[in-house]
């Protein structure tokens, strides 16, 4: 018997599956892009943007409110594949770091700080939400147990630090990047530093306020 191909052993998906699919992507891509310009953009600005029809956005996605909630979480997947992949270097501090770096290149907090309140977490949220807690907290300890990390700097300033790089932008992404990336090696220049910190750490769920809908009732509108 001839031996199968690498194509005959892993069949393509078919067609409606693999347009579905390509849809799908497209439809997050725009979502992004949209969203972080203007949080209260109607829905029928990301279907135009992903240039499908407004039907097949909403065959996938039937509100604005669940685009939302999925985006966020599809970004809270990211930022775990990367604490998860850092974790994996033995040096602490150079898992640290790296993690930092990855994190700020995707541009993660980028939609924390523009969708906070735009939609209401559900609990298929929650696992992801606690699994990056946890990580975060142990990349932490590494790093203070490398003697690298300022003996002050808690867990809690990680998202301090991400979000004070995604306060960065600039009408060009590529200058937006490279000067994201130099404000966090300035801000990893200051977590070696000696000295006291000012004020305490961010307390844990100090911000969790910023994701109830009455917040930004603008966001309600599911047009």
């Amino acid at each position: 018997m001839p031996k199968q191909t690498e194509t005959a052993a892993q069949p393509r998906l078919p067609g409606r599956k693999a347009q579905a699919a390509r849809n799908d992507g497209l439809i997050l891509d725009a979502a992004r892009a949209v969203f972080l310009d203007d949080p209260t953009a109607p829905i029928a600005a990301v279907a135009e943007r992903a240039g499908v029809g407004i039907s097949a956005l909403y065959r996938r996605y039937p509100s604005k409110e669940v685009l939302l909630r999925t985006l966020c979480h599809e970004g809270l997947r990211r930022f775990n594949v990367e604490a998860d992949a850092a974790l994996e270097d033995s040096d602490g501090w150079r898992g640290f770091v790296g993690f930092l770096e990855r994190v700020v290149e995707a541009d993660v907090h980028s939609l924390t700080v523009n969708l906070a309140g735009a939609f209401t977490p559900d609990e298929s949220m929650l696992p992801d939400v606690v699994h990056s807690g946890e990580a975060v907290a142990e990349l932490v300890r590494r790093a203070h147990a490398s003697g690298r990390l300022r003996a002050d700097f808690d867990a809690q300033d990680v998202g301090l630090l991400l979000e004070a790089c995604a306060a960065v932008t600039m009408p060009d992404p590529v200058r937006t990047a490279e000067l994201r990336q130099r404000v966090l090696a300035l801000l990893i220049d200051g977590m070696t530093a000696e000295g006291d910190l000012p004020g305490p750490p961010p307390a844990v769920g100090e911000f969790a306020w910023r994701w109830e809908p009455s917040r930004l009732s603008a966001h309600s509108s599911q047009t």
